[in-house]
């Protein structure tokens, strides 16, 4: 059955069969693709980029993650059969839950079916199917939904133990009745089977946009990177700012004494740790921003607003790839507190 969007989604009304894992590659491989891009940064700098995509629309559209297509002109996807489509068009994209809906022209596809992701709970099943690294197509692996984090508002992050490689980001995540359930994105170097998928309702959200498609060339223009930002230079590399705008009452339950302690352990690590990033050190920089963190995250005494901030931007550093993106994630955990607390006691005044 279609949903409004034109991809297949499940119902109240539709029976739900439980499939093993063997069974779900089976009735789906034919829905996902392969994706390689060719990114030319400049001044011989071009890379090649692989990932993984599924079917949401019998039409040719796919749904991915940003990452995998971002700066390229140059797009391919390659079907279970082998044949090898252009990709001509850019859908919809989301570049702050790292999602695209990209298309091909082809027609009636085999489609996968969106489930609902606000269904999936901690202890659910979960199959992944990807790409890894680009040549191992098609590879299942299995687990659990591990958590499911909130790392700012509006913006859900699945936990998944499913393991998964480079090459299957924008893979689709499957529960027990074969419906996508998520997108696999972020990958833990630091962390055994700590990976991470986006919600399906995310996609949903997109192929519900009711906006003209942009050419491949123009999209390209629109998220190429500055030559260096990716493999091999990352310290020219600034990610975009994330700054949480807390309400003042993040601070409520915290005594005055605390506020001030809090305020004074920020700067001091700010002011030691910028020195040390701008001298290319990200990794120093961000050992030292995640001392405070994980300090105030842990200690019971501190208001629970204050230790969840610090808490939600230690899980967004978890789930990013290079230090020097993790540094700034921290960076913006901590200007989100400078900030509320300077607004409180401005408020405060008299």
């Amino acid at each position: 059955m279609l949903g409004a969007a034109g991809c297949a989604s499940s119902t109240a009304n539709q029976p739900r069969t439980l499939l093993s894992a063997k069974e779900i590659a089976a009735r789906y491989k034919t829905a996902i693709v392969r994706i390689e891009s060719r990114v030319n940064g400049g001044a011989g700098d071009d890379r090649r980029q692989f990932g993984t995509g599924f079917v949401v629309g019998p039409d040719g559209r796919i749904a991915t993650n940003l990452h995998v297509i971002a700066g390229s002109a140059d797009v391919k996807v390659r079907l279970s059969d082998g044949s090898v489509f252009k990709v001509d068009r850019v859908v919809a994209v989301d570049p702050q839950r790292d999602l695209a809906i990209i298309g091909i022209d082809a027609q009636d596809l085999p489609t996968t079916q969106l489930g609902n992701s606000d269904e999936v709970a901690a202890g659910d099943k979960v199959v992944a199917i990807g790409n890894p690294l680009g040549v191992l197509d098609y590879t299942v692996s299995d687990g659990l939904i591990s958590s499911v984090r909130q790392l700012d508002e509006g913006i859900t992050v699945l936990q998944i133990s499913a393991p998964i490689s480079q090459g299957s980001s924008g893979g689709p995540l499957f529960n027990p009745y074969g419906e996508v359930i998520g997108v696999a994105t972020l990958i833990s170097a630091e962390g055994q089977n700590l990976n991470f998928g986006v919600p399906s309702n995310y996609v949903r959200q997109l192929l519900s946009r009711k906006q003209p498609p942009e050419s491949l060339s123009k999209f390209a223009a629109r998220f190429r990177p500055p030559p260096g930002a990716e493999r091999g230079d990352p310290s020219r590399r600034r990610p975009g700012r994330q700054v949480p705008d807390h309400p003042l009452t993040v601070l409520d339950g915290c005594s005055p004494r605390q506020v001030a302690e809090v305020f004074e352990a920020i700067s001091e690590a700010i002011s030691l740790g910028a020195p040390v990033y701008n001298r290319g050190e990200h990794e120093a920089c961000f050992v030292i921003y995640r001392k405070v963190a994980d300090k105030y995250e842990s200690d019971k005494a501190i208001c629970k607003g204050v230790r969840d901030a610090f808490g939600q931007g230690l899980l967004r550093a978890e789930t990013l790839e290079d230090f020097t993106a993790k540094a700034w994630a921290m960076r913006d955990a901590f200007d989100g507190l400078l900030d509320v607390i300077g607004r409180k006691a401005k408020a405060a005044r008299p």
